[in-house]
């Protein structure tokens, strides 16, 4: 007997209902396990909490018998044990900074669509969130943006627990978890959030340390009579390898493009390319974030040769904040501090100028 095209459409249409149902009982399934080890870590004496075997429940059928349960492949054993095994986090997080949630998601999911959602779901967080996706192909972690065009099986968010705003506090972590939770039903993901206690615990001590090293350096050259033409101060300072950057001051940056240190204007003007052929000045401020740079003594020796150079080729003197002229002995008090903050830096793990540390001092 002839099948009508209305009878092949609604076979059709019966495969897609199928095949929904099963990726949401995956889905259910999988955090159903998740929830028991949970309960198993909970209760660990007085009993076993066992999570329903699933050969107990019933799956939904349109029409007929349930078909019998295929028996699984080795290889497709092996393919399901290898993504329900998270990989190893990515070399950029770092879990003393980093509040790092795992995602696995039932289906591959769109990296891209994942980052919008999930900057709709997470409007006004207030630390820096990072996304990252695990490529099978690659066997490694892919940072995720906008247009990130892969997708993934898991997925982790680090959200970053201290810059110098403060630590993460508890209701930064509360937000991060509903807003993660509510993002991982639309895709049909599971989140394992990590206990807060241990990361405001982790983000409290982090902050104090960063606090007691967090130091910057300031030398002025000051005008002895007449202030200083714009046209020769940017002149020299690129000359001394400064550039003047759009946030209206000149910086001396290394290899990689990392500010070491910044000329700036004593008084409340920015610098712009336009307007220094007019601009007068009473004097400059060089200014070095010890914790950005990687070898800071050497940097403030750079620093302080700048400054010599402007102060004899304008006229000016180099002096600190109370106009008192820099000596050897204060230059020597200097070099210490430097180290010593820096040694301190060093002892914790964090070495001065690295990627954790422009991060955490930002």
């Amino acid at each position: 007997m002839a099948i009508s095209d209305l009878q092949m459409g609604l076979v059709g249409a019966g495969g897609v209902v199928v095949v929904g149902i099963f990726a949401f009982n995956k889905w259910q399934e999988r955090k159903h396990r998740k929830q028991m080890d949970a309960l198993d870590s909970i209760h660990p004496v007085g009993g076993e909490v066992s999570p329903r075997p699933a050969s107990d429940r019933l799956e939904p059928v349109i029409g007929g018998e349930a078909p019998a349960r295929p028996q699984p492949s080795a290889q497709d054993v092996k393919d399901a044990s290898a993504r329900r095994v998270p990989p190893l986090l990515p070399v950029e997080v770092d879990e003393r900074a980093d509040w790092v949630v795992r995602i696995e998601a039932i289906e591959p999911v769109v990296g891209g669509r994942l980052w919008q959602t999930a900057t709709e779901q997470l409007d006004g967080l207030a630390k820096p969130l990072r996304w990252f996706g695990f490529s099978d192909t690659d066997n490694r972690w892919e940072l995720i943006g906008a247009n990130t065009a892969a997708s993934y099986h898991w997925v982790c968010a680090a959200l970053q627990l201290v810059d110098r705003r403060g630590p993460a506090t508890d209701s930064d972590l509360t937000r991060l978890g509903a807003g993660l939770q509510r993002m991982c039903d639309l895709f049909m993901a599971i989140p394992s959030l990590p206990a807060k206690a241990d990361a405001l615990t982790r983000a409290a001590e982090l902050d104090r340390l960063c606090a007691g090293v967090d130091i910057q350096i300031g030398v002025n050259v000051v005008a002895r009579d007449h202030g200083f033409a714009g046209t020769k101060l940017r002149g020299l300072a690129e000359a001394a390898g400064l550039e003047l950057m759009s946030d209206g001051s000149f910086h001396a940056r290394d290899e990689l493009g990392v500010s070491q240190f910044v000329l700036s204007n004593l008084e409340p003007v920015l610098f712009v390319a336009e307007e220094m052929r007019g601009l007068v000045t009473p004097g400059v401020t060089l200014t070095l974030d010890v914790p950005r740079v990687a070898d800071g003594v050497r940097v403030f020796e750079r620093m302080m040769g700048v400054a010599q150079q402007l102060a004899d080729a304008l006229g000016g003197a180099v002096v600190d904040d109370n106009r008192s002229p820099f000596g050897d002995k204060a230059v020597g008090l200097i070099r210490a501090q430097i180290e010593q903050f820096q040694g301190q830096m060093a002892e914790q793990g964090i070495a001065p100028g690295s990627p954790l540390a422009l991060r955490l001092f930002s």
